[in-house]
């Protein structure tokens, strides 16, 4: 357990009814891979009861769990940083709780990280979620493509594998807001990707809603790019110089054929569009300048209430 080749991250929320199937499914994939391994858990703040089924848990496999709970709710990625601060494998997989990617998958990574990847990357094949998850997901990943160098192809499969030298490199980083594997795919020096299995929720609710998919693509291009900023100095230069020549057009209109009323509603149009154009961009700004704020504030991503490592001498931190 001091040094074990893999660590396995799995955060976990709310998700109390289907943690039995977990472990049912987890351990006895990791046992017969023939490798030293370690189960990291890490409670992200529940309010059920997967924090004391952990525990429990703990307690079992004392020889390879340890549970880190964190003092509250400070999502998902937070939660696989403080998993990351605290794993000790040579190559760190990252797992849903939920068990819709199934475990026994994550021989499948490592044989890609023993062929010399660093950093594996997945694609749900299959992919068993609803169609109006599916189309905005398509829509968001050509968006992310467009403007970054990033290519994940399925950016929402939490099943990856990382090298210890692109987790260190993650470590590294004091971003407040970012996405993990867009970051490690940054550091890593051979990523690649591959299919895996996908499966329906048998149990509990997705933890992300449509407006936290759509903070999560703000956050992608925000913080990996500034092509939208860029896109939108174009647009301004593009709009003011038609505006500019919209002017002269009824400047020159007004010596010729004189005053009109009849067009003051396509005035009024061409206003309404300045104006809207003028909001997206002042939200653009607003974008990176909240980025700004958050990081000059300097608080801590996360807060770390108990780390249960009863398998290690001097028992539970």
């Amino acid at each position: 357990m001091s040094h074990p080749q893999v660590s396995i991250v799995i955060p976990v929320y709310n998700e109390q009814d289907g943690l039995e199937s977990l472990f049912a499914e987890l351990y006895p994939v990791l046992d017969g891979m023939g490798r030293s391994y370690e189960i990291l858990f890490v409670d992200d703040g529940s309010r059920d009861r997967s924090a004391a089924i952990l525990r429990e848990q703990c307690q079992r496999r004392a020889d390879v769990t340890r549970v880190v709970l964190l003092a509250g709710n400070y999502g998902q990625h937070n939660a696989i940083l403080a998993a990351f601060d605290n794993a000790r494998g040579d190559v760190i997989v990252t797992l849903d709780a939920d068990l819709q990617n199934p475990p026994r998958e994550i021989p499948r990574l490592l044989a890609e990280v023993d062929r010399g990847h660093d950093y594996v990357g997945t694609i749900r094949a299959g992919r068993k979620d609803s169609l109006w998850r599916v189309l905005p997901s398509r829509l968001l990943n050509r968006i992310r493509e467009r403007t970054t160098r990033i290519r994940i192809t399925d950016q929402g499969c939490m099943l990856r594998a990382y090298g210890r030298g692109v987790v260190d490199a993650v470590n590294a980083c004091p971003e407040m807001n970012t996405f993990i594997p867009a970051l490690a795919y940054l550091f890593a020096r051979s990523p690649t990707e591959i299919q895996v299995a996908h499966a329906e929720r048998e149990v509990g609710e997705s933890k992300y809603s449509m407006y936290s998919l759509l903070r999560l693509n703000f956050d992608l291009m925000t913080g990996f790019s500034i092509v939208p900023l860029q896109i939108f100095s174009l647009l301004g230069a593009i709009v003011s110089m038609l505006s500019l020549g919209l002017f002269v057009l009824l400047l020159v209109r007004r010596f010729i054929v004189g005053s009109e009323v009849e067009g003051v509603f396509t005035l009024f149009a061409i206003a309404f569009f300045l104006i809207g154009v003028l909001l997206a961009g002042v939200g653009l700004l607003g974008e990176y300048i909240g980025r700004i704020y958050s990081q000059v504030r300097g608080r801590p991503r996360y807060r770390i209430q108990a780390l249960l490592s009863p398998g290690d001498e001097g028992g539970s931190r």
